[in-house]
């Protein structure tokens, strides 16, 4: 009797830690792209040039990357759930902080050093989700990737209700802020114990803590150029998709933003089912069924003549890419063990697609400026088969069995 209920207990706080989790990347997404949003408010009000704010938004991306190299060996030492809820206490203040700026240094500064909270927050948080996984023995980082598309969406919505009401970025950023806080303490209230992932030290032949300098190994990199490849074809979406419709296919500038919000619309949808899928089907065949259907719509935007059609191809390519990213991350996770090998398999891993996202806007610019917008675009087919023939790293994802009920 005393093991069935200990047995039913643990089911239930996994069950809390799996909707904790989807919570703390919801959270995680809205202080990202409540900063986005206003960026422009911060550029008109502070007056600053076309290269300075892109110095400080670069701050934020490079801040990011440095941060996770470290992210393992923390988690290691405090556990994730610990890191978590130190993230997503202070990330709305730095955001206040960011509103609050009188001058560019004051705000590379706060830039700074929410890029460093968010990149630890970024590894932490799908390490977590690799336990919750593997505790359970079901699928969740779709679901929490899709928590944090749907949280774009939400704070972007929040940031024009805001503009148009004429508040400041300040009033906006201390809003949001104050409920985030609250809603961060909440959602960490469920996560898993840190003794979930937490190495405790042994001594003699006792397991080693995870440093800066491990993880790199010849698997984690395969996932990286896997993952670096997807985050280009994101970041090309996001700063080249509505170009290409205007320029290139004759698209009016409202019609060519369409291109985008078809494309994080399926990406969500594909997300939100992601999980089951992968239950049902396997990573392995779902990661291919998914790469051929954004192949398919990356091909229908460079052979289609019409915008229309263009958009319809974005809108493929968002709902076949969306299952890709979670399922490299799941498997980059489980790939690294127990304890604190997956938030460094995953602190490596997120190295390659920050990378992707930073650079890619540009090499696409630099490529399309040599050539031609559309066959730059075709030259990222190639690149997204490659990723797709690479579906076999997929497999041997290590969970438990499900916990009874």
């Amino acid at each position: 009797m005393t093991e069935q209920v200990a047995e039913r207990s643990g089911t239930v706080a996994v069950a809390r830690a799996r909707w904790a989790v989807l919570a703390v990347f919801f959270v995680n997404g809205t202080v990202f792209s409540t900063f986005v949003s206003r960026v422009p408010s911060l550029k008109l009000d502070l007056g600053l040039s076309d290269g300075t704010l892109g110095a400080i938004l670069t701050l934020f991306g490079l801040a990011a990357l440095l941060t996770m190299q470290f992210a393992g060996p923390l988690v290691g030492r405090f556990g994730s759930a610990r890191v978590i809820r130190l993230a997503v206490v202070v990330s709305p203040f730095l955001l206040a902080g960011i509103g609050l700026a009188g001058d560019a240094v004051q705000l590379g500064g706060a830039v700074l050093l929410l890029g460093m909270m968010h990149g630890t927050l970024d590894v932490a948080m799908n390490a977590h989700a690799v336990v919750v996984e593997r505790e359970s023995g079901r699928s969740v980082m779709s679901s929490c990737h899709a928590a944090w598309s749907i949280s774009a969406v939400a704070a972007s919505l929040v940031g024009a209700g805001f503009t148009r009401a004429g508040s400041s970025a300040a009033e906006h950023y201390l809003w949001v802020g104050a409920v985030l806080v609250v809603a961060g303490l909440a959602a960490t209230a469920g996560l898993l114990p840190p003794s979930a992932d937490r190495v405790e030290e042994t001594g003699g032949g006792g397991t080693k803590r995870a440093s800066w300098r491990s993880g790199w190994t010849r698997r984690v990199c395969v996932f990286g150029a896997m993952g670096f490849t997807a985050m280009i074809l994101e970041a090309m979406v996001i700063s080249w998709s509505g170009v290409f419709l205007h320029d290139a296919r004759g698209a009016t500038l409202a019609a060519a933003a369409l291109g985008f919000t078809a494309f994080s619309a399926c990406q969500a949808a594909g997300r939100l089912v992601g999980d089951r899928l992968t239950e049902r089907h396997g990573a392995p065949a779902l990661f291919r069924v998914g790469g051929v259907i954004a192949a398919v719509g990356l091909a229908v935007v460079v052979l289609s003549p019409s915008w229309v059609a263009g958009i319809a191809g974005f809108a493929l390519l968002g709902l076949g890419g969306s299952v890709l990213l979670p399922l490299i991350f799941s498997a980059v996770g489980h790939a690294g063990g127990a304890g604190a090998g997956a938030a460094t398999f995953l602190s490596r891993f997120t190295t390659f697609t920050y990378a992707g996202g930073l650079i890619g806007p540009a090499l696409i610019g630099w490529f399309a400026e040599a050539t031609s917008l559309t066959w730059t675009l075709a030259g990222l087919l190639p690149l997204l088969g490659a990723v797709v023939l690479n579906a076999r790293v997929m497999a041997g994802q290590e969970r438990k069995a499900p916990l009874a009920g």
